[in-house]
Formats: C-alpha cells, sequence, structure tokens
C-alpha cells in the first residue's frame, strides 16, 4: 500500500539496439518503485538485544506515529477500515478507548 508519497520513476530512453545494461538499470529502478508501492507506511521498528549468548533480552519496539502540523499522531488504520485489512493487520478501535487490536 502506498504512503501517497510514491511518485513513477523517471525511465531512461531505450537505445536502438539491445543492451543488458540499460534492461539492468530499467529492471532496477521498477524494483525499486514496486518495493515502495508495497511498503505499508511510516513505521520503525527495533530491536534490541542485550545479555549473553543464550541468554538475551529482547526487547521490540514498533513506531506508527507521525507528526502532522506539529502534532504527534497515530498513523495505523481504525476499525473503520477492518473490512480492508488482513490477518495479522495492527489497527485500533476508537470505539473501544483507543484499544490496540490484531484482526484475526
Amino acid at each position: 500500500m502506498s504512503t501517497g508519497t510514491t511518485h513513477a520513476p523517471n525511465l531512461p530512453v531505450a537505445p536502438i539496439e539491445y543492451d543488458h545494461h540499460y534492461q539492468d538499470q530499467l529492471n532496477d529502478l521498477l524494483r525499486i518503485y514496486f518495493a515502495q508501492l508495497d511498503n505499508p507506511g511510516p513505521s520503525a521498528m527495533s530491536t534490541l538485544y542485550r545479555g549473553p549468548v543464550g541468554n538475551l533480552d529482547i526487547n521490540s519496539a514498533i513506531n506508527c506515529g507521525r507528526i502532522i502540523a506539529g502534532v504527534p499522531t497515530v498513523s495505523l488504520p481504525t476499525q473503520a477500515n477492518i473490512a480492508k485489512l488482513h490477518v495479522g493487520d495492527i489497527y485500533y478501535d476508537t470505539t473501544a478507548g483507543n484499544v490496540l487490536k490484531v484482526k484475526i
């Protein structure tokens, strides 16, 4: 799902005869473009590993926020979007006090 900031790439002009460098460049541009379209949107994830090997503490975090007009805002879908969500997608339920939920 695009974030709305993805723009079509400027594709290189094709040579008259086949050129594998041109084809590689074109494929790379298209690969990046499609990866951007598939990107679920603004998010940041991190995992911190602490402790000796075999006895690790794992702390993970997902940041689904963004700043809109200087105000921190959650950029997750709500229960109003549930029909469009896939199993495993995270959303928050504004009818239940903004409880974070996972579609099952």
